[in-house]
Order: C-alpha cells, then structure tokens, then sequence
C-alpha cells in the first residue's frame, strides 16, 4: 500500500507570490489534478505519474478535460477541481439561494456572534423603481432600533444570568445571547460575507442557476464569480449561460399556480409551526428489517416478515442493541436512511438561515410572506419592548406592500429577521438525528431549537423505536443513562 498526497487548497495570494518569485510561466491550475485523475481508468501508470505528466503537458491536460466531461458525459472528474471563494458584500437574501448547493461547504458570518453595522445592499430594482429614499428610509429605521435593542438586551442578558456574568470569560457568549435576538429586526438586504468551498462541477451548476434568477444581485453575482474562476480552470466550466428551463419553469408553475388559486380559492389556513405531513409507514419494522438484512443473508422481504413477528420486547431489544454503543457525536448507522418524514413548517427568516445549512434534507420554500406574522424573540417581550419591536415591523409591512406594487421582486429585500415563510422540508431519520443533536442541544438558538424539538416530538410518536437515543447533545448521557441503566 502507498498514500501520497496529491494536493491541498492554499491561499491565491500566496501563490501568485510564489509564481512570481519562481519565475515560472506555467498555469498553475487543478486541471491537471483532475487531468490525471479521468486518465486513471484508462492507463497502466501509477497516478503520481499521471499527475507529473500533466503538470508537464497543461495543455494537453486541458484538451483531455474538455473530451473526457463535455463530449464523453464523464462530469464527475471536475468534481477533483476545487476553489475556495470569498463572497463579500452580499445580502442575506441571496445568500438564501447561494446555500441551496448542497454538495459545497459554506461558512458565513455570524448574526449571533457579530454586532453588524449598517451596511445593507440597495437592490438595482428598487432604484430603476425610484423607490431608493423608501427602501432606505425603512432599513435605516430598523439598523437604529437593532442597535438600541442590542444596548438594551446586553444589561438584562448579563442581569438575568448573573452567575455566567461573573466569569468574564462568558462575556461574548452573554453578548452574543443579545446579538441574536437585536438581529431580528434587521432586514434581509443587510449585507454579509461567507467563505465558499466548490468544487469545479458545483461551480458551473451554480453560475447557470443563479444567471437565471430574476434578481439582479444573483445576476451580478453570478457573473462576478464567473469573473474569478474563468481562467483557473476554463477546460472543467464551460456551461455558465441561464438555461431556458432554469430561467422558465418556476415562472411558469407560478403563473398557472396564480390561476389555479384564483378559481380555487379557499381563503388562507394557518397550521401550526411544525407539522408532520408525511411518513414512511411502520417505520420501526422496516428499520429493523434493514438492521436484520445487513446483518445476515437473508433477502429483505424475510427480514420484513421475521421482524413483524417479532414481540415489542424482542424488537425494542433489538434496537437497544444497534445503539447501546452510541456515543453523543457518533452517526448513527445507514440504516436509518431507510425510512423518510415530510414536515412543513412555519419559521422565521432568522431560523430559516440555520435550518437552510442542513442540506442533505429536502428544502422547499416559499417566499417570505408578512401575512404569516413575525417572530418575537421573547427576551424582547420581557424587556418590555415589544410594542416598539411591532412598530418596526408594521412600519416595515408598510414599506414592503408599496415596494411590492411596483418592484415585487425587490419586495423581500425589506423585510426582517423576524418575517416568516413556509417550508416543505423531508428528510431520513439518520438526519434527523444529526439534526436533534445538532439543534436540539441546550446550546442552539432557542428559535431553532423550539422548532427542531416540536419535529423530534412528533416523530417520535410514529417511530418511537427508530428514534429512542434522539436527543440534543446535552441531553444524551441522561437519554443513555434511562436506555441503558445498566451501562
């Protein structure tokens, strides 16, 4: 056996001085890497030979790219190119659709621990609408009371956790309490930044979903990206153009979906903040089954019937023992993916942004809509600030029901944190668990911790089994200790 290291992501800066002061006329780009990489399949050569062929031969490395993804169907060798982007000066609002990449890494700058000045982009269609002095005008109001709030909540945070306060080591995490709960008066054009990690493949994918995006800013962005990584690997992203059924489609289920509501109206029905749709039924039997099935030689309809004569305490034995030796941060097995749940949910924008990062569920969401209400953080109710919070945000439904008559895709820009929308979200219970330990841990925002415990609640009544060891970090010693009392 032979490990060698191929390569490893540095600072563009830091090599741009090193190509400078070396001299070399070379292109240095991860093109050959994926180069030698598509050539494996097909050569007798060790791969580290592969790689100092290419590196030696760009050109041909660059032709081999090209014939290999774009005219062989082979897309998965870009996947070896990878780029680090910074991304700054965007709204949160486009960040919304810059994170549904599911298979890119994201790190974003933080409302919870970051005290945000009043930067905030101003959509170009908002000024083609002259609707600049409103827009304005109404996200200057919130970024002043956002500051006011924060200055109010910081003493009574420190106040209310008086033993923490005496720590001074507990002085950002107290702040940050404060932090997060000022941000839901800000709007959704504050401007942010995030690192971006993206391979070659989701690179192409993402200039091409957000060229088709109506909105100028995603528009812009995407050309801008394009700008940055064009000449690194230009053999690895060729399709950039909006395609017609990206730029179409949503367009045109909007507009039939506008006449089917028209002739079928049945008035608006507020459901609760988390509702369980759907499920995959008899989910503890067919856990079970995958759990037999991958432990014998037997087909999984056998599993099925073996399972469903099994007794409660047989089965809940068997359980037991496919998580008796689960630690807090362990996965729990693949099995789990075998059975799905279907939730919608009503959340607020600052929820949205925390549960948008849990990407290998499925997330459908509408658009941000005033009519569902605005979540108040309740450290703002019991500072007595709630009627001027609700002053912000009636002055801000104002603002967003003018702008949406003339520039109605320019409309979400105004609103808050605290603006809600709908949210068809479906994933398998291993996630879920990576969710509950994640979300429903004493240390998550209390936002996406109530909603991630209401979902945890009302799937465990369907799959009690599946899910005996979910819990928040902080809770599993205690969930471990009542399973198990004998461990």
């Amino acid at each position: 056996m032979k490990i060698l290291l191929a390569g490893y992501n540095l600072d563009y800066d830091l090599i741009r001085t090193l190509k400078d002061k070396s001299g070399l006329q070379q292109d240095l780009t991860p093109e050959t890497i994926s180069a030698a990489y598509a050539r494996i399949s097909r050569s007798p050569k060790p791969v580290n030979e592969l790689r100092e062929i290419s590196r030696k031969e760009v050109d041909k490395a660059r032709q081999s790219n090209r014939n290999i993804v774009f005219e062989m169907g082979h897309s998965s060798v870009a996947e070896h190119a990878v780029f680090n982007i910074d991304v700054i000066g965007v709204s949160r609002l486009l960040v919304e659709e810059i994170e549904k990449f599911r298979l890119c890494s994201f790190m974003e700058k933080s409302q919870r621990y970051v005290l945000f000045n009043k930067d905030f982009v101003v959509p170009e269609e908002i000024k083609q609408a002259n609707l600049t002095d409103l827009f304005t005008e109404t996200v200057q109001m919130q970024n002043d009371y956002y500051h006011a709030l924060y200055e109010k909540l910081r003493p009574y945070i420190f106040d209310k956790h008086k033993t923490l306060a005496e720590n001074p080591a507990n002085k950002s995490l107290l702040e940050g309490w404060a932090k997060e709960d000022a941000r839901y008066v800000i709007s959704l054009a504050t401007e942010t930044q995030l690192g971006m990690t993206i391979n070659a493949r989701n690179l192409e994918l993402m200039l091409r979903r957000l060229a088709a995006l109506p909105s100028a800013e995603a528009q812009g962005y995407s050309k801008k990206l394009f700008a940055a990584t064009k000449d690194i690997a230009p053999s690895l992203i060729r399709y950039t153009q909006a395609t017609d059924y990206d730029k179409f489609t949503r367009q045109n289920l909007r507009s039939l979906a506008s006449v089917l509501l028209q002739t079928n109206s049945s008035g608006y029905k507020k459901i609760s903040a988390a509702q369980l749709i759907s499920f995959s039924p008899a989910a503890d039997n067919r856990i079970a089954a995958a759990l037999l099935f991958s432990s014998s030689d037997i087909n999984y309809s056998q599993c099925l019937k073996m399972v469903g004569k099994m007794t409660p305490r047989r089965k809940r034995a068997f359980f037991k023992t496919a998580f008796e030796n689960l630690q807090a941060h362990d996965a729990v097995l693949r099995e789990l993916e075998n059975v799905d749940l279907q939730f919608e949910l009503i959340l607020s924008a600052s929820c949205f942004a925390q549960l948008k990062r849990h990407r290998m569920s499925t997330i459908i969401a509408q658009e941000y809509d005033p009519q569902l209400g605005v979540t108040i953080p309740p450290a703002v109710r019991e500072i007595g600030q709630q009627k001027n919070f609700m002053e912000i945000m009636r002055h801000t439904k104002n603002a967003y029901e003018q702008i949406k008559t003339k520039s109605p895709l320019a409309a979400g820009y105004v609103l808050t944190n605290a603006h809600r929308k709908r949210v068809l979200m479906k994933f398998n219970v291993r996630e879920l668990y990576h969710l509950a330990r994640l979300r429903a841990d004493a240390h998550a925002q209390w936002d996406i911790r109530d909603l991630t415990e209401k979902m945890l609640k009302l799937a465990k009544k369907v799959m009690p089994l599946t899910l005996i060891m979910a819990c928040g970090k902080d809770n599993f010693p205690q969930l471990f200790k009542k399973t198990f009392p004998g461990k």
